[in-house]
């Protein structure tokens, strides 16, 4: 596996100096960033003439990562040479949220099922329920097969989030590559690091992504007990304060951020479902455990590649992460690249939602949560 980086920021242009040079040989090129940066760089057109025989993926995001480093309103690419790995895409709208289970089967029956080794998909983050698209590729992939990805951002406006696939940026879509071939290793592990306190609370009323009660009761007022002052504006506070529902044993827990709250029905709107029946705890954010936690994810990513080293590294964070770890955020990434292989190349970006497995079974939807995704050839 051969790869190439270049980034592009306005003040400095594309560093090192937009190049190509994997050429025809590309297959697969990540491109990351900003939309208006996208655009005004003309990078999707530009790699599109440099990487002829390459399918061009990416989205808008909440933030760029490359190497051990994350910067806002700019544009990542990463160009791969397999050597031996073959790939293709995938793709699917979402004509409207409740048809987000739907566009999950129908992106991953797009993919040849013989071979299929893994799939890396992206979507709009915002006309979508995440939990039912991803309930819905689970649903029609290949046994064996593994999923994981993210769903776009735009730097927490939620006004609007594009991907794209071998073509002009859209919304209301899910691509993704598959990924083929004996010789290929692939890791995968989700990771969060935050703290619960608090007791165990059953959900007893919900609809798909609004929660109404725990054990009976109004989970507003919950909230309010717990967080008291900071429970006036969960819209803005609630990144601080994700819900963790218990998934499997006891210290498995899948995170869940808030959206917005509704005083009327006393509910909190989350950014993915919310089962009745669930037992959930509220969480709150340790910047070391979380930085320790992306090196954790990291950690174990690798070790599912049986002793080969990572070459590839794409990793997925959440925007929620971001405003707790302020000014260290580039320590969660460094944490991450320390635990690979130092040849291993990063890329990544940070979302709003990211999709990963939890000790194996099938793919999850994650808030809050650092992904990462380690590919390697022998």
């Amino acid at each position: 596996m051969r790869t190439e980086q270049y980034q592009w920021l306005p003040e400095t242009g594309w560093l090192p100096p937009f190049r190509g040079g994997l050429g025809p040989a590309a297959q697969v090129v990540f491109l990351f960033g900003d939309l208006e940066a996208v655009q005004a760089c003309h990078s999707l057109e530009m790699a599109r003439n440099a990487y002829p025989d390459a399918h061009i993926l990416g989205c808008t995001t909440g933030g760029e990562i490359q190497g051990p480093r994350v910067s806002d309103g700019s544009v990542v690419l990463t160009a791969v040479a397999f050597d031996s790995t073959r790939v293709a895409v995938g793709r699917a709208p979402i004509p409207h949220v409740d048809a987000s289970f739907q566009a999950g089967v129908q992106f991953a029956q797009s993919f040849n099922p013989d071979g299929l080794r893994h799939v890396f998909l992206l979507s709009d983050g915002l006309a979508v329920n995440s939990s039912d698209l991803v309930e819905g590729v689970n649903s029609a992939l290949p046994p064996g097969v593994t999923a994981s990805g993210g769903f776009a951002a735009d730097s927490l406006k939620f006004q609007a989030t594009h991907v794209w696939c071998d073509g002009p940026p859209t919304r209301s879509s899910v691509v993704g590559l598959g990924l083929y071939g004996d010789r290929l290793r692939v890791g995968l592990a989700a990771t969060a690091g935050w703290d619960t306190f608090g007791l165990d609370r059953l959900i007893t009323k919900s609809r798909k992504n609004v929660l109404y009660e725990f054990d009976g009761r109004s989970a507003l007022a919950l909230y309010q007990q717990y967080l008291s002052v900071v429970a006036t504006n969960l819209t803005s506070s609630g990144l601080h304060y994700p819900l963790g529902l218990r998934v499997g044993k006891v210290e498995d827990r899948v995170l869940r951020t808030i959206l917005s709250t509704n005083e009327s029905e006393q509910s909190i709107t989350f950014a993915g479902n919310v089962p009745e029946g669930s037992y959930a705890r509220l969480m709150r954010g340790n910047i070391e455990h979380l930085i320790d936690a992306a090196a954790e994810a990291a950690t174990t990513s690798a070790r599912a590649l049986n002793g080969v080293a990572s070459q590839l590294a794409v990793l997925v964070s959440c925007c929620g992460r971001r405003p707790v770890l302020n000014q260290r955020i580039e320590e969660e990434v460094e944490a991450a690249g320390e635990a690979l292989d130092e040849h291993t190349t990063l890329t990544g970006f940070y979302s709003y939602g990211e999709i990963a497995h939890l000790g194996g079974g099938p793919a999850q939807l994650h808030n809050e949560t650092m992904t990462v995704l380690t590919l390697a050839e022998i």
